[in-house]
């Protein structure tokens, strides 16, 4: 427990700027779709169906792979890891022998995040009976990524506020939300330069940022997949 407490005291040593929370970035996917006179015909209830549809599809599929066992972990694209300010400390104690510590750090984050991610689903759902017509036909036309961005922007207050608290109590059980704040925040009393002591909020920011951009992929198999869209209203819709 202690070494995993010289873990975060020996990464102040090397942080000179705030740590910042990265900009979600959703892959692009080819949109298959543009504004037609087909879908232009369709009524106001078959879209607003299909649209409501395609983001269950997407959530059910992309929170169940994210909330598994080593949906996180295992992921290369979305694991969670130190943050970037603290690479050359991670080195460093790797060649001090300290992989276990740093590999246990890095894995009950990344765990942390997979046990949040179970909450999201009913966040979501929230989210898509509040769509409206105008919401629907704004994703239909939209680019790649509109469903998300749109479920993005609805639910992302709400989901920091379900994550939080799990992250955290998780990171708590090896001490890690601890040692990171008291280091940080003594820190910062003569730092010219604040780094941000809030470490459940650094994992948490990383778990949204991995759900968001696994929807994007699950959004982008039914626009550009026929084989994705399982039911009759998903090929109306989203049809060619």
């Amino acid at each position: 427990m202690k070494k995993i407490g010289y873990l975060f005291l020996a990464s102040f040593l090397v942080f000179k700027t705030q740590a910042q929370l990265p900009k979600i970035n959703i892959p692009k996917v080819n949109n298959p779709f543009k504004k037609t006179d087909n879908k232009d015909t369709l009524s106001n209830n078959t879209v607003i169906n299909g649209l409501k549809e395609a983001l269950q599809v997407g959530i059910n599929k992309g929170t169940q792979q994210l909330s598994a066992f080593d949906g996180f972990f295992g992921n290369a694209a979305l694991k969670i890891l130190m943050p970037p300010e603290a690479v050359k400390v991670e080195q460093s104690l790797r060649k001090l022998g300290m992989n276990k510590q740093v590999d246990d750090a890095i894995l009950n984050m990344n765990r942390a995040a997979e046990d949040a991610t179970k909450q999201a689903a009913p966040i979501f759902i929230d989210a898509i009976k509040g769509m409206s017509f105008t919401d629907a036909f704004a994703i239909l036309r939209g680019n790649e990524n509109a469903a998300t961005t749109f479920l993005q922007n609805k639910t992302n207050t709400a989901l920091t506020n379900a994550f939080r608290p799990v992250i955290e109590t998780a990171l708590n059980k090896i001490d890690a939300t601890k040692h990171w704040n008291t280091i940080f925040s003594n820190y910062n009393r003569f730092a010219l330069q604040k780094v941000n002591p809030d470490l459940t909020a650094y994992v948490t920011e990383k778990a949204l940022q991995g759900i968001f951009m696994q929807l994007a992929i699950e959004e982008g198999k039914i626009r550009k997949d026929p084989a994705a869209r399982t039911t009759d209203i998903l090929k109306t819709v989203f049809g060619k």
